[in-house]
């Protein structure tokens, strides 16, 4: 563990120094560097890092194995579309933009999280707990506020990681019908190869902690690269110049940030990684856990857009591996890899449905805990796939939750939350942090309106009679993030 020094010794450093408003006159305000801004607001003795217990710690090298495969989900598949929407130059800024406010968002949720340990005297708190802690500790108006705070992000947290959780059942067996129908020359039963995923996905959700879970989401990342560089290979084959492809186009530019934004998101799985690393504090920073994370998914998430885009053009699909020649045994590999990579990320995300049914029930467990955690996973499991049987057009109801989920989760509660934090302490020199956030703010309600009338298109095209239906469902499988979400 990393502790923090002793009083009167060295502090935790901090990103940014913060003006703390007196009465009213000038020589009230002083400048308090960054330094030890939790460690003002508790006494010297406590040190919630050095206090926190967890059985398997996580590294950093397996927090970040995480974070990617959290990140790299099939929404990455749809970038070269979104490249399509935005323009090949435009996009490429436009993509480092959305990864910013994504990243920004993360990092404001772990760093109020990490000052309110001090506030509240806990060593761990999850994301719900982060946003109803802030409102209790906030000015008098907010504190009401905080049971609905909690149970707003608990309810859309589940609501959104049990519908991917389905979905991910869906996408497995999608991949695998099309690939065994081309070999063995007849249909093949969705449903029942969604019903044959059930024992392996409960196998996998047995898997006890985010620690043994580590090398399940390295196949994961292995799996997506493989199936990426297969990509790579055929968009840079015959590639045209340059000049060919629309720069920039700023009249269908919301349709990208409906595809980039959800494809990124992945706001979480931040709090459960954060709470399980052996070093937490290793999380922030320019070269922490997340930086080096994001940084990485964003160059990832820009060539495959950029190569896509300029490799087909206009004739670009919804997902990229629609335009991989299907008869090619190389094109089915990636179907199988991304498959694969899809049923081992299953488990990170059940986690997050996990541990909010569980950290509600556990208390009332005293018996036997082991067995009764057991059997839940089971049971969530068996629902997943039940309503992936029952309704397997489910994706774009579920792109439809998650727009309006994660753009509530992932980019206004963040800011609102910050806002809460910082309200005794002052906004900084010239209130930049309120307008930085009413900026994101603004983003967070687009990322709603744009996203939730991508998601309403993709329901129109299932549930139509275009012949071009099945595509559509395929497309609308490969626009859920892991995130997402």
């Amino acid at each position: 563990m990393v502790n923090i020094a002793d009083s009167g010794g060295k502090h935790a450093p901090q990103e940014m120094e913060q003006f703390l408003p007196g009465d009213g006159t000038n020589n009230k305000y002083k400048i308090q560097p960054r330094k030890d801004v939790e460690q003002a607001l508790a006494s010297p003795d406590f040190d919630p890092f050095a206090e926190r217990k967890v059985a398997h710690p996580t590294t950093d090298n397996e927090t970040l194995t995480h974070l990617l495969k959290a990140s790299l989900g099939t929404g990455i598949l749809s970038m070269p579309i979104a490249f399509m929407y935005s323009g090949i130059v435009l996009g490429i800024f436009a993509t480092i933009f959305t990864a910013f406010i994504c990243t920004h968002c993360s990092y404001v949720l772990v760093k109020c999280a990490h000052k309110l340990y001090y506030k509240s005297r806990r060593t761990e708190m999850s994301f719900a707990e982060v946003a109803e802690v802030a409102f209790l500790n906030g000015p008098k108006w907010a504190r009401g506020f905080a049971p609905v705070a909690k149970f707003s992000i608990l309810f859309g947290l589940f609501l959104t990681y049990f519908g991917t959780c389905s979905v991910y059942t869906v996408i497995v067996a999608k991949n695998f019908e099309q690939v065994m129908e081309h070999w063995l020359g007849y249909e093949i039963s969705l449903r029942l190869l969604i019903s044959a995923l059930l024992i392996p996905l409960i196998l996998l959700s047995w898997i006890p902690n985010l620690k043994y879970l580590a090398p399940v989401s390295m196949v994961a990342n292995l799996f997506m690269g493989l199936g990426l560089g297969i990509t790579f290979y055929y968009l840079v084959m015959d590639l045209p110049p340059v000049t060919t492809r629309e720069f920039a186009n700023v009249s269908t530019i919301p349709a990208f940030f409906a595809i980039t934004i959800f494809a990124m998101e992945a706001i979480g799985v931040v709090m459960p990684l954060e709470n399980n690393m052996e070093k937490p504090r290793h999380f922030l920073g320019i070269c922490g856990v997340l930086s080096q994370g994001m940084s990485g998914v964003t160059l990832i998430y820009m060539a495959l857009g950029f190569l896509g885009y300029l490799r087909y053009g206009t004739a670009t699909e919804e997902s990229i591996t629609l335009n991989l020649p299907v008869h090619e045994w190389p094109a089915q590999a990636v179907k199988v890899l991304i498959a694969l990579a899809v049923y081992c990320t299953f488990g990170l995300q059940f986690y997050v449905c996990l541990e909010i049914v569980w950290d509600g029930i556990k208390d009332k467990c005293k018996k036997r805990p082991m067995l009764v955690n057991y059997v839940l996973r089971t049971v969530l499991v068996t629902a997943a796939v039940v309503l992936a049987v029952s309704v397997p057009t489910i994706a774009p109801f579920m792109g439809l939750i998650g727009a309006f989920c994660f753009s509530i989760l992932g980019l206004i509660f963040p800011v609102f939350i910050e806002l809460i934090t910082h309200w005794d302490t002052g906004f900084g020199a010239y209130n930049w942090i309120l307008w930085k956030n009413v900026i994101i703010g603004f983003c967070g309600v687009a990322a709603l309106i744009f996203g939730s009338m991508s998601a309403i298109q993709d329901i129109i095209k299932v549930y139509s009679s275009d012949p071009n239906a099945s595509d559509a469902i395929q497309g609308a499988l490969n626009n859920i993030t892991t995130t997402r979400l």
